[in-house]
Formats: structure tokens, sequence, C-alpha cells
């Protein structure tokens, strides 16, 4: 196959060049170019396309999503209920955090569906036989393609035509037509836009495994993934159990849902109730840690946090979160110091979300300001609390939503006693068991809990 013409073209200004250059004359920006096809232009009129009549509407006929459930509860949740028919997902994590694992067990989960094509470019067969057996995994139609070519995978899924294709992974395959090494920018937007293509004409689901980069974006263009139609994170530190699935883009659901899973020897094994196993470690009752409720999507989850206060060796203290925002921890410790009079300045602060995961939420911000205080005092918090609330620079505690599914979900898992919000518990349409205190700054909130 003759191969096509290609330019090289800047990310940045849309300098175009014959060959590649490393540094723009145009914008004078380094490393910005890539590689592009020239598309061929025809002067014959039956090569162009012929106009068509643009549609009202009102008048195409709506159809339902027919959705194929995956069978793995906590997938189908993130995804809006299971996988639809010819949709493009995407699904990125760093390495050795249970891409492959994951994928594998849906290609088991879907044996009554039809024949599944796995396409790898990184294994073997034999060391995707050796997972399926350590996952228990007997399904004869699995096919398995080691393959980097596009063109060989186009064929083969013609020839297969599978009902699910696996592509494992995007930055591994090439297209002969583009001069630049697999993986590149030029490649993987070549090689999403076959396959695509392809997929969508026969209606085949396809998954896409994605590399991603030291920042935790999915490796190569940004234009990736707008052209799938979902994006699947694998989140979780490496020497923890527990994996969260994240919804970034979904076309056909919600992105604020998030399943959630642990790392077994059988695989990613979901958790029904997250609350339940993210506390369970949690005994004895000492100073420095407390309960806070937080809202995945729609779903309330109950997470410890721990704090550690200790004089500073140093002229400048330290603060180290792990799993919030460093910012948002130095601006609550201000708060405390300003509107509690609590002397943090010469204080190291160190902050942790037990079980590795990360909170972006506000309305932990009371927890962090009372587990702070907690620790500094070395005053324990009651161990049966819960506490919600946002909280301003001023040292008032705000309004959060969804207040009534987070109150339930401490009342199940045996809570009695929960410091929330003034204005919410106003609100309140809901009896609760719970002993529900209402605050309106800081200051109340730490009399609340013997801290003041």
């Amino acid at each position: 196959m003759a191969k096509a013409k290609t330019i090289f073209v800047c990310s940045s200004c849309g300098y175009e060049s014959a060959k590649w250059l490393g540094k723009c004359p145009g914008c004078n920006e380094w490393n910005t170019f890539y590689e592009e096809k020239i598309s061929k232009n025809s002067d014959s009129k039956s090569d162009k396309p012929k106009f068509i009549d643009p549609t009202p509407l009102n008048h195409v006929e709506g159809k339902e999503t027919s959705r194929t459930s995956t069978g793995i509860g906590e997938l189908d949740r993130v995804l809006g209920g299971g996988l639809v028919k010819g949709s493009l997902i995407l699904v990125g994590g760093e390495p050795g955090i249970g891409k492959s694992t994951l994928i594998l067990q849906i290609c088991d989960k879907l044996k009554e569906e039809g024949k599944v094509l796995y396409v790898s470019g990184e294994e073997s067969a034999e060391q995707v036989k050796l997972r399926a057996d350590r996952l228990g995994i007997q399904n004869e139609d699995i096919l398995f393609l080691g393959e980097t070519d596009i063109d060989l995978i186009e064929e083969a899924i013609d020839k297969v035509n599978p009902k699910l294709v696996i592509i494992d992974s995007i930055q591994t395959m090439y297209s002969d037509e583009i001069t630049s090494a697999a993986g590149s920018v030029s490649q993987v937007r070549e090689i999403t836009a076959r396959i695509m293509r392809t997929c969508k004409s026969k209606a085949i689901t396809t998954i896409i495994i994605g590399h991603v980069t030291k920042e935790g974006n999915i490796a190569g263009p940004r234009v990736l993934e707008h052209m799938v139609d979902t994006v699947l994170y694998i989140e979780g530190e490496r020497y923890f159990s527990y994996r969260i699935l994240r919804g970034v883009k979904n076309r056909f659901g919600s992105t604020n849902e998030i399943g959630m899973f642990e790392m077994q020897n059988e695989g990613m094994v979901e958790i029904i109730n997250p609350s339940s196993v993210l506390i369970s470690e949690r005994e004895d009752n000492p100073a420095g840690s407390v309960i806070v409720a937080s809202m995945e999507g729609t779903r309330p989850l109950l997470i410890e946090l721990q704090a550690l206060t200790t004089p500073s060796v140093f002229g400048m203290p330290r603060r180290t979160p792990n799993g919030i925002d460093y910012n948002r921890l130095t601006l609550l410790i201000a708060v405390l110091e300003k509107k509690a009079g609590l002397m943090l300045g010469n204080q190291d602060v160190y902050l942790n979300v037990v079980s590795g995961i990360k909170i972006n939420e506000p309305a932990i911000d009371l927890g962090i300001i009372l587990v702070a205080a907690s620790s500094y005092k070395n005053v324990s918090i009651p161990k049966t609390t819960v506490v919600i609330g946002e909280v301003g620079l001023t040292g008032e505690v705000r309004r959060v939503n969804m207040i009534e599914k987070r109150l339930k979900e401490a009342e199940k898992l045996g809570f009695k006693k929960c410091i929330i919000p003034e204005s919410n518990k106003k609100l309140l349409k809901e009896t609760f068991k719970l002993d529900i205190i209402g605050v309106k700054d800081i200051a109340e909130a730490m009399k609340s809990v013997g801290l003041k």
C-alpha cells in the first residue's frame, strides 16, 4: 500500500512544514509539531459527495438506547445502565491499576452476548491466558489477536464480526499511512478515527485502553477524549487495594457516578457498600480522627479523616495533605487560626484521607477544621459523630446539597450524632433517629464536640 503524503503542523499556531521541526518558526514553541495526512482533492464531479437536504429535527424518530449489562453492577452504575451498542469507550489509568483485569472480567461476563475480539499490542496470548486462568475465566467466545497493524485489525473485525472489541492499548497501534512511531499524536488520532468508523458502521461496542501521562491524563492528543463516547478513569493508590472507577465523559449517562472495587486475587471485586468498608478499621477513638460524609455523584460515602499537628522544627511550618487539595488545607488552617484563635503558625499540619481516596468536595471542610483542632488540643471527637459542612473565609458554616442522603447513610451505619449547617437543619423534611446539631460557624461546631 502506497504511503499517503503527510505534512507537519504546529498544534499551537497551525504553522505547516514539510519536515518535523523542534521549534516552531511561527510561535517559537518547542515540540509542538505533529504529523498529519494530506487529504486528496479531486476535480472530478463524480467524486464529490451529493448534497443531502437537512432534516427537521421534529421529524426524526427517536429510538431508545439499547443497553447490555456488563454483569458488574458498579460498572453499570458508572456507564448509566450498561454498554450501549456501537459505543466507543476509553478506559485510562496508571500502570498496574487494574485496567486489563477489569476489561477481561467484562469479556467473561458477556459470554452470552456473542464473540469478543481481544486485540493486544502489549501482551502475548500466553500472558493473557495466565491472567484469565488466575481470574477463573473459561469462555470459548473470547478470541485473542496479538497485532498492532490497524489494517490487519480491521480485517479481523470484518471476518469475526464480534459484539465487543477490546484494544489494549491504543498507544501500541500504528498505521502504515503515518510515518511517525506508534503512540505519537498523529498515530493515536488516526487509529482512533479508523476504529470509530469501523465499529460505528457495524454497531460494534469497542473499549479502548489508554496509558496516562505523569499528570494523570490519557496520553495522546486531547481530541482523543472528544472523539469517543465515554471516558472512564480507574483511580487509586498502587499500594492500596481499593479502586475507584470514575466517569469523566459519558454521552449516554451521567458523569457524576463512581464505582468502587477492591483488587483481590480473583480480580476486581465490586464493593456494594463502600462506607462500611472505608470505616471498618476505625476501632478506637484517638485524637485527630473524625468521620465526614462526602457525595460522589448520587452516592454518599462516609470516610475517615486523620490529622496530626506537631511543633515545627524549621522556621516555615509544613502543610502536608494526602487526598485533598493543598491550597484548600492552607486556607482552612488560616480560618482556624483567625476565627478560633488556635496558634498553628508554629505547627506542622499533616492531613490524611484514609484508604487513599481523593476528595474535592467542599462539604468536608468542617471535618478538616475539627480534626485539626482535635489533634492540636489532643481531645478526641466522639466516635459516633459525623461532621458535614462547607466553611467560608469568615468562619461561617455554609449549606451543602443532598443532606438527606448523607444523614440516611450515617443512620444506616449506626452513628448517633451529626453536626450539620444550621441552614440545612431548617430545611430538613424527614425525621431521623440521629441527634442532629445545626451550627452557624466553626466556634459553635467546636463547642458541640467538646473542643471549646
